[in-house]
């Protein structure tokens, strides 16, 4: 019987799940090493791939990436195509006018989604700037934080080590009920 790295199967395996858009819950609220590992493990076998320059990739042809990964290794998707998945938390000017990474604030505004590692609150994943038209801002203004949405777009830069995206295709794919008072 052939002897089998146990390490290297539990890795494959997070891999899989990291680069599947598959979050894993954990206790602590706080990416542990060994996801961190697998998603560079991932990148690092090629499993992850670069469009070529002259591709156009259409919506449904972005790979589906979990914001936390991005958000640790923004270099790697860099001038790349994504799709992202998470509850929106709420729309803000964050990163509006920053001269290295410029998206005026009369033409854009920015959003942020919730932190899908936490659990029992809402806490805005603020280290990926998102940006939208004013005017497709103002079609969405109704959404709640906890709305489900889905979006496509380019990661133009990684100015001060975070992520800077434009969200290109915005869909709300559920609401939440609004408490009242």
């Amino acid at each position: 019987m052939k002897n089998i790295n146990i390490k290297s199967v539990l890795i494959g395996i997070m891999a899989a799940s990291v680069i599947g858009g598959v979050s894993v819950s954990f206790a602590t609220g706080v990416i542990p090493a060994k996801t961190m590992e697998a998603a560079q493990y991932a990148v690092n076998a090629g499993t992850v791939q670069k469009p070529s320059a002259q591709a156009v990739i259409a919506q449904n042809d972005c790979p589906s990436v979990n914001p936390l990964v991005i958000v640790a290794y923004p270099q790697k998707y860099l001038n790349r195509q994504v799709k992202i998945k998470g509850k929106f938390d709420k729309f803000s000017t964050l990163g509006l006018d920053y001269a290295p990474a410029m998206r005026s604030s009369e033409k854009y505004i920015s959003f942020l989604i919730q932190r899908p590692d936490v659990y029992d609150h809402n806490v805005p994943l603020s280290e990926m700037k998102i940006f939208m038209t004013r005017e497709v801002a103002e079609k969405n203004i109704d959404l709640n934080s906890g709305d489900i949405v889905e979006f496509t777009g380019k990661i133009f830069s990684n100015a001060l080590g975070d992520v800077w995206m434009d969200a290109e295709n915005f869909t709300v794919v559920s609401r939440i009920e609004k408490k009242q008072n």
